[in-house]
Order: C-alpha cells, then sequence, then structure tokens
C-alpha cells in the first residue's frame, strides 16, 4: 500500500517535493510507521523500483512461456516490455532520475543473469552457433528493448511500429550472425575439381 501510494504521488506530481510523510498520508499510515518500514525516502524509491523491475520481469516470463517460435519468442518478451514501460515508463524515468536510487541502469539489468542464460541456450540450438557467441549475441541484443522503451517514451511513436522495428533488428541480427559464421566455415571446392573443361581443337591443314 506504501509503494502504491509512493508510486501514484511520483506520476502525479514527479519526486521534486516527494517525502515519506506526504506518502505515509497518501497511504494513511503513520509518520513512525513509515520510518519503520523503510527507514529513509531513498530506501522506499529503491524497493519501489525494485519492485517495478520485478513485475516487469515477471510479465515477460509469462509472455515467454507462451511462445510457440523463436519469432514469437521475441516478439512476446519485446511486447511485453514495451506495454510495461508505456504503462509504468514515466514512474521508472522519474525513480531512476532520483539521487542515489539508481546509476545508469535500465530495467533490463534486473534478474539479468539467468534471462541470458536461457536465451543464449535457445538461439545456440536453433542457429547452430557456439554457446559463446550466442551469449555474445544474447548479451548485445538485450540492449534493444531497453533503448525501444526509451523511445517509446520520448518519442510517442506508435508502440506496435516500435515493436516491429525492434523484434526485426533482434531477428536480423541473429540471422545475419548465423549467416556470416556459415559463410566463414563452409569450404568450397576450386574450380579444377568440379569443371571439366574442354580441350581446345587442333589446328588441321588443307
Amino acid at each position: 500500500m506504501i509503494l502504491d501510494s509512493a508510486a501514484a504521488l511520483i506520476a502525479e506530481k514527479g519526486t521534486a517535493d516527494l517525502s515519506l510523510e506526504a506518502i505515509g498520508e497518501h497511504a494513511c499510515v503513520s509518520k513512525t510507521l513509515m520510518y519503520r518500514y523503510f527507514g529513509t525516502l531513498v530506501a522506499l524509491l529503491k524497493a519501489l523500483l525494485n519492485r517495478e523491475y520485478r513485475h516487469l520481469r515477471t510479465k515477460q516470463l509469462e509472455a515467454a512461456e507462451n511462445a510457440e517460435t523463436y519469432e514469437d519468442l521475441v516478439r512476446k518478451v519485446t511486447r511485453a516490455y514495451l506495454l510495461y514501460i508505456a504503462e509504468r515508463g514515466l514512474i521508472i524515468d522519474r525513480l531512476q532520475a532520483y539521487p542515489n536510487v539508481t546509476r545508469d541502469q535500465n530495467p533490463t539489468h534486473y534478474n539479468r543473469e539467468p534471462s541470458i542464460e536461457y536465451f543464449s541456450e535457445v538461439t545456440a540450438e536453433l542457429f547452430g552457433m557456439p554457446l559463446d557467441v550466442a551469449i555474445a549475441a544474447t548479451e548485445i541484443s538485450f540492449g534493444l528493448p531497453a533503448a525501444a522503451g526509451e523511445f517509446l517514451v520520448r518519442s510517442g511513436m506508435d508502440r506496435q511500429m516500435i515493436e516491429d522495428i525492434t523484434v526485426a533488428m533482434i531477428l536480423g541480427s541473429v540471422s545475419g550472425l548465423r549467416n556470416d559464421m556459415l559463410g566463414r566455415q563452409l569450404k568450397v571446392k576450386p574450380p579444377s575439381e568440379v569443371l571439366s573443361l574442354p580441350e581446345p581443337k587442333k589446328a588441321t591443314g588443307q
């Protein structure tokens, strides 16, 4: 209830005049209990930001459970991210901007390692690439939804269009990487092994 009240005030008024007392009043909780639960405003805001990240990751995991193809997996996870950012991005941005709450962190960093491991294993298996390459590709591509979410909040562009662009970039990068690796590894035969050139005709005199 306290965190819900903090989120509501941040969405409505920002963080400039935010205080434990104001949040407690909004939540109908005494000042004493507010300090007992959180101690400081920064501790409360960190707890709120952590909850926002956890809720977002839960939405993405739920979306991944229903995916049938690789494209479906990428699309559903990306869509879950963008939908959450469209709804809660303002709160997250304002929390991230508050001093000492976070430093240069975006929602994709939360509980990142298990997600990287899952996507890397899927990518390596489906596209036939070494696991270390799949890990690198996954780590790098994880930045795309975060960039897409920031662009969504800043630009006001149609969410579906941003989703389509992000999914195309992720799929294109993985496919391009696979094709590039195949092109580097596949051996070709020299022409002498596959072509049979006709012998030159001998000149005949009259």
